[in-house]
């Protein structure tokens, strides 16, 4: 069985489950979910900085109204949640945890657990920290050892 790690930051749509599972075709993959929820505010300008590139000048304005950080914790664990019984309803065996403190670290120390053969980092554009080399699998190349594939969410959770 190919196992992956998948770290996310919001639930995962019906389309971001199809393109997941479909990946290795009928080669049967065990997930290893990863959410981070929303960071805090040092994070706000950036993912302001995001929204105004796409266009989305409605999110960015919202910015202040979504919680952060603590605040965030019950909402991703609930993102979590229906991330599990999707990808569970497409017949895929999958678990999963939030991250608490330095997503690369627990990154790292769940593909060591699990002797993963992939990392899957499913997430919006964020154009900034991606010019920078700053998002999380630009990091994680070089943290993890195993291959790292970027995807980019289809559409809003």
């Amino acid at each position: 069985m190919f196992t992956s790690v998948l770290m996310i930051e919001k639930a995962l749509t019906s389309a971001d489950v199809e393109f997941v599972t479909t990946l290795h075709g009928d080669e049967a993959v065990s997930f290893h979910v990863l959410l981070q929820p929303r960071g805090d505010q040092a994070d706000r300008l950036l993912r302001a900085i995001d929204d105004v590139a796409l266009g989305e000048l409605d999110e960015a304005a919202h910015e202040r109204e979504t919680p952060e950080g603590k605040d965030a914790a019950a909402l991703g664990g609930q993102a979590l949640e229906v991330s599990l019984a999707a990808l569970h309803a497409s017949g895929s065996e999958a678990v999963g945890r939030l991250i608490e403190d330095h997503p690369l670290d627990a990154l790292k120390a769940l593909v060591d657990e699990v002797d993963a053969d992939e990392v899957i980092v499913l997430t919006d554009p964020h154009y900034v920290e991606e010019f920078f080399h700053r998002d999380w699998a630009s990091r994680a190349r070089h943290k993890v050892g195993v291959p790292v594939l970027k995807l980019f969410s289809h559409s809003k959770a």
